[in-house]
């Protein structure tokens, strides 16, 4: 039997955090294509059940082009089941009539499971047990090749007073797992369990901010004979990238252009880029951020900028320096600011000496 692990879709998300209107309403669209192509692939591999590990939506307020999407997909593909944990972000039902045949449910009362063969996939919702009481309930036949949905972040620490959305793995080890289906954690993560068994974060389906860079997709289960091959698939529409750029020897804008470019080659231009400046810079060096950002936002679909270089100085080299630059920068680096501030001051004072009237940092 083929199953799907995914999780934290956080579908009708606003998207507005970097985006403007326009692009956040075309991610916004998106994420929940990329949640319609997740089914497509389920049909075309054979795909029985798709497991949902929390965190379908993003806000307790759901749109209603939202809730139809997701609600007519899972009707229009009775073949599949869909086995849905709510997560924290969940907290309003987006089925308001009659729950369709193929969509099973968890609760946070006690632990639910649906049996297919000897395959059996058990879960349960935090909120009103405490998840002591939840892991000393959990009981999973030896013969069956057991599935368990969770919700959380993972701890390695066993302790009674856990607070909800803690999963304890030490809790859960030696209880016939064979799979632990988790969600709450953005990014792909596989590890073993105990000797039977392994937990997994399926991460997201899509990137939404640059604390979720890389690829993102789901996990592919194929189950024969108790026998289980995992494959994690990339899905996503667009990924998000972070890349440090070392600016170190530098002196132009145009300079750093060609920096940027070596390290940007290989990136597809359908990606959402985050460059960081990085490195140690000559005092008289110059880039401008304004010019960078107009070139590379014409190239990718969104792009930002950040500057976290240092400067070159040799404090000692000013330390006798009888010159008004000498006497400004002595001025700056005994006073009690943090060094990005210094950095940000002196280039300023030191471009102003120098004749320029726009700064750029």
């Amino acid at each position: 039997m083929r199953i799907i692990h995914c999780s934290d879709l956080h579908l009708d998300s606003k998207m507005e955090a970097n985006l403007d209107k326009e692009k956040a309403r075309q991610r916004k669209n998106e994420i929940l294509l990329n949640f319609q192509n997740m089914i497509d692939f389920a049909n075309k591999n054979e795909v029985k059940i798709i497991i949902i590990a929390g965190d379908l939506f993003d806000k307790s307020k759901v749109s209603v082009k939202a809730k139809n999407i997701v609600r007519d997909a899972i009707i229009a593909n009775p073949n599949i089941d869909f086995i849905y944990l709510k997560g924290n972000h969940d907290e309003e039902s987006f089925i308001t009539d009659e729950i369709p045949s193929n969509l099973k449910l968890f609760n946070e009362y006690n632990w639910t499971s649906y049996k297919y063969g000897n395959i059996v996939i058990t879960g349960i919702e935090f909120g009103i047990k405490d998840n002591y009481e939840i892991y000393q309930s959990l009981m999973l036949n030896q013969s069956d090749f057991n599935i368990v949905v969770l919700h959380g972040q993972e701890s390695n620490y066993a302790d009674k007073k856990d607070k909800a959305e803690i999963i304890n793995l030490k809790e859960l080890k030696n209880k016939n797992i064979d799979y632990l289906a988790l969600g709450h954690i953005h990014k792909y993560k596989m590890e073993s369990l105990d000797n039977r068994g392994v937990y997994c974060y399926s991460g997201c389906l899509e990137g939404r901010g640059f604390d979720e860079c890389g690829d993102k997709g789901f996990v592919l289960l194929d189950i024969e004979n108790n026998k289980i091959k995992t494959e994690f698939i990339k899905n996503s529409i667009r990924n998000l990238e972070e890349i440090e750029v070392d600016i170190s020897d530098t002196m132009t804008t145009t300079d750093v252009e060609k920096e940027i470019d070596k390290r940007i080659e290989n990136i597809s231009k359908n990606n959402l880029i985050k460059i960081v400046l990085v490195g140690k810079v000559d005092i008289n060096s110059e880039r401008d951020i304004n010019y960078l950002l107009k070139k590379y936002s014409d190239e990718f679909y969104f792009i930002k900028i950040y500057d976290k270089t240092t400067l070159k100085i040799n404090y000692l080299d000013y330390e006798n320096d009888a010159s008004l630059k000498g006497e400004f920068i002595r001025m700056v680096l005994n006073e009690e600011l943090s060094d990005e501030e210094k950095k940000e001051i002196i280039v300023t004072g030191i471009k102003a000496l120098s004749g320029e009237e726009e700064i750029i940092v």
